[in-house]
Formats: structure tokens, sequence, C-alpha cells
């Protein structure tokens, strides 16, 4: 849709300084209605930082904004929110012990008599979570029984279930597939058609031009460039974005396969992960795809021992005796690491420092006589900021105020830290920027070509295609098929990612 020529939301002159970091300089943007205005830039350009003062979560240094042509001061996110300003943040903002529909309908919950109407309050998050894809999702279960991508599809339903003008949306697909995607570009259309203007943030570039009216992209918390979405292609925003070109390389590790270095047989655990069996090799990328709800992170999480075993066995390194693992401390001591997709509440300890995150997996390498050797750990952590690119003001700043793709590098340094022969990355480049990303792939291929075996979870496809030697996929809990590069397309890794739910019968065509 072509938005109005109605300017909605003016952003002048803004500047933000953190404790030694000037966060934003200068900065210049507006808004229109009807219209979707992309946010993008490597992550620590300041993008966040800017959605967060329009929303009143943060204070500026200097500046001044307009919403409709009054000022616009929100001190608090409630006072932005009376003036029609929402926000989806990246981070989940969910109160896990409620369920989906009270947290969709959190401060207006329907009544009678002074007691919450259920009955209502379900009916309307049915309707709300029917729009975002979540139809078949119980909206009387506690939200923290499902998984990130449903959850971040909850918060979604959440900020579209409010009348609003300016919708802020930040990284709301990171952790969602190609078909919730589209539910959601749905959504924002039926926005746009109404008058509201959305400022949308994502790092998936080829999903930014295909949804957006005009482009900003930031660059050290400066302003680089504003074009309209049409007169550009991903290879001009990541130009723009990093200032050089990413050669378009194969990524994917190039030595021999080694010796297996783990081998699942039948794991279970109730409908979610039903008969999984696989191997895996040292020196080899093994993608995991598969749909929301598939069993990926479930099956993951089995052999990690974050949750019981049902049925099956997991044999280590070659061994002919199953291993143990019933805690993901037994794991570690085994050699294998899990990087989760769930970062802030599962992979650091945000009140703490940098250093202190790092070094959290192997404190016996840092420590002297039970005490932590402050100026190793701040040695070690130092080699990783560096390695990793890790944009923060020094390994003493809290990694609760990094952003979110800094903090998804701090959860990398300290498994590699640890130095686990069996690495498994859950969604690791979920909400970094494609500089980062393609480091990371780097990163994970010369991993592989040093001898370990790396299990990568994704839901993004391409990603998988372009960094593993073999992809296996998982369709309502059940291996749909394993398939070898070359021997693989988008079109019939989906057929396999769908068959369970089509069939019922997996489809057992993979190429192993």
């Amino acid at each position: 849709m072509s938005p109005t020529s109605d300017v909605l939301l003016t952003v002048r002159g803004i500047d933000k300084i953190f404790p030694g970091v000037r966060a934003l300089s200068g900065i210049d943007v507006d808004l229109r209605a009807g219209e979707v205005h992309a946010l993008v830039g490597e992550n620590g350009a300041g993008k966040s930082t800017l959605t967060r003062i329009i929303a009143g979560l943060e204070t500026p240094n200097a500046g001044s904004m307009t919403l409709d042509g009054a000022a616009h001061r929100p001190t608090s996110r409630r006072e932005a929110e009376a003036q029609g300003v929402r926000m989806v943040m990246q981070e989940l903002n969910l109160i896990s012990s409620l369920t989906v529909a009270e947290n969709i309908f959190i401060d207006r919950l329907p009544s009678r008599l002074g007691f919450i109407d259920y009955a209502t309050l379900n009916e309307k998050a049915k309707e709300a979570a029917g729009r975002v894809g979540l139809a078949n999702v119980d909206p009387s279960l506690p939200v923290g029984s499902l998984g990130v991508g449903q959850q971040q599809m909850v918060e979604i339903a959440m900020g579209l279930s409010r009348r609003c003008r300016v919708l802020v949306l930040d990284e709301p697909t990171a952790s969602l597939t190609d078909s919730e995607v589209t539910l959601l570009f749905a959504q924002i259309r039926r926005l746009q058609a109404e008058g509201v203007g959305v400022i949308y943030i994502s790092h998936r570039i080829e999903e930014v031009l295909a949804i957006a009216d005009r482009v900003t992209v930031l660059r050290d918390g400066c302003v680089v460039a504003t074009r309209q979405a049409g007169d550009l292609k991903p290879d001009d925003v990541i130009y723009l974005m990093v200032g050089r070109d990413l050669e378009q390389e194969e990524l994917a590790p190039r030595s021999a396969r080694g010796d297996l270095a783990l081998r699942a047989v039948s794991l279970s655990d109730g409908d979610k992960v039903r008969d999984v069996s696989f191997e895996a090799y040292r020196g080899e990328i093994l993608g995991v795809a598969g749909l929301m709800g598939s069993g990926r992170t479930e099956t993951m999480r089995l052999i990690f021992g974050a949750d019981p075993l049902e049925a099956g066995q997991l044999y280590l390194h070659g061994e002919q005796t199953p291993a143990t693992i019933r805690t993901p401390r037994e794991a570690v001591r085994r050699g294998i690491a899990l990087l989760t997709e769930d970062r802030k509440e599962q992979g650091l300890l945000l009140s703490l420092p940098v250093r202190a995150n790092v070094s959290l997996t192997h404190l016996a390498e840092v420590s002297t006589l039970g005490w932590v050797d402050v100026p190793r750990e701040r040695s070690v952590a130092r080699n990783y900021v560096e390695s990793l690119a890790i944009r923060c003001a020094s390994c003493e700043q809290t990694v609760g105020n990094l952003s979110g793709g800094n903090q998804q590098k701090v959860v990398i340094a300290k498994w590699l830290f640890r130095d686990c022969d069996i690495l498994i990355f859950d969604e690791p480049t979920r909400g970094i920027d494609v500089g980062a990303k393609f480091e990371i792939y780097r990163m994970l291929a010369d991993l592989a070509e040093k001898g370990k075996a790396i299990l990568f979870v994704s839901s993004d496809l391409k990603e998988l295609m372009a960094i593993c030697n073999r992809i296996m996929v998982l369709s309502a809990g059940r291996v749909a098929g394993t398939f070898a590069r070359p021997d693989w397309s988008e079109e019939t890794i989906m057929a396999a990612a769908f068959s369970e739910y089509i069939s019922g019968e997996s489809s057992g065509n993979g190429i192993g």
C-alpha cells in the first residue's frame, strides 16, 4: 500500500548517551500515516535505542519529537501508549505464569460483577491469536508452556490487538517461520489501511524490502541514508549498513567428515518428540529444520538433559554403551554444549558483567583455590570480545545493557570458552545483523573443521542451506528426512517439514 503524505511522527536532532557510549547522534527521521518505515543497521547501530525513546522507555539527551503536530515527550511506556504509540519489543515481555489470554488482554480484562469474565476473555483471545496463526493454541494455557516462537506470536498478538497510531515492531519475526511471517505481514497491511504508521526493525533484509515503504539505515548511532524500499536491492542495504561488500561464498565446512560424535536412537518425549533417531559427526554441521512446534528445540533439550528422556538412548563419541545424561551438568561434563534460543531467560545472567558471563561455563579455568582470578577472567573475556566483535564499553559492562545481538555473542563466547566437542546451537543468529551473521557462519565452519560436531537449529532455511553439510527435517515430532549437500532444495525440505501435518506419515524420502 502507498502511504499517505501526512507526516504522523517526526524525530529531530535526537542524541542519546549511555556511560561510555554515544548511542545516537543527531537523528532525524519521520513516519507517515499508513507507512511501514524500516530501520536497519548492525547491532549497536542505535535502532532499538531510537524506538525505545519514541515509546517512552528512554529519555533523549537532546532533540525533539512531534506526534500529529503536537510535542511528543513521553516519560514512560504508559504515557506513550496513552498517546497511541505501542511497541512490540525484541525481548519477550510476557508473564509466563499467566495464560495466553491474560497476557494478550492484561490491561483490559473483561469482567462481570467484579470478577474476570474468562469465557469472554478466552473468546476474544482466541480471535486475536488466530489472526497471527495461533488458532490451535488453547488461550487458557500458561504462556510459559509455549515455545519461544509461539510466545513471540503471543507478544505480536498483544500488540496488534490494541488500537494505536504508531506501532513499533522490533525484530518481530526473529523466531518465526515463513508461514507465520506471511500472517504477520497481512496484519501489518491491515493496520496500514487504517492509517497506522509502523516502524519496523529487522535484520532480514529481503523481509524488510518486502514489507517496507521506506528504509532508514543507521550506522554507529547516525543516519546513513533514507531511501524508498523499491529503489533498493539487498546488496545495497548491506553495503549501507556495514560500509563494505560481503562476498558470496560457500560457508559450509570443506574438510572430510570425521568420527561419529553423537548417535541418537528412538528419542521420545510424549507428542513433542516421537522416535527421533539420527547421527552427528565430527567435522560437520548438521542442520535441524522444521516448522514451529515440530520438536526441534525439544529434541535438543533432551540431548542436553534439560528435559527428562521418556524413551530412547544417546551414544557419545562412538561408544557402544548408552550415555546417562539426566541434567545439563552431566551433559557439559560429557562434552555437550547447548546455546538456547531464549538467551534472556536461559542463556545469560543479565545483572552480571560480560566477563562473568563468559567464564561461567568453566570457572575452574579462571579460579585459584576456589577464588575467581578476576584479571585472568577479564583477559579471557577480552579475547572473545575482540574475536567476536562484541560491542560493549568494557568487559565490566552489565550484559543486560547490551543490544540483543551482542548478548547473543556473549552466549556464544561462554560455550567457546568451555571448548565442548558437541555444540548445539539453537537459533544462534536470532536478532543478529547480517554482518555479524557471516562472522558466526565462518566461526561455526572453522569449529567444524577443527573437529567439533555441530547441530545447528534454525527457522531460516536459506541460512541452513548456506552453512550445513546435512539437514535433518522434523515434522510433528518425527524425522521426516535427512538431506545431504547438494542434493536438496527449498521445495524438498519444506515438503518434508509439512509431511506429518498433511499425511500423518513420515515421508521417509530423505537423502542421508
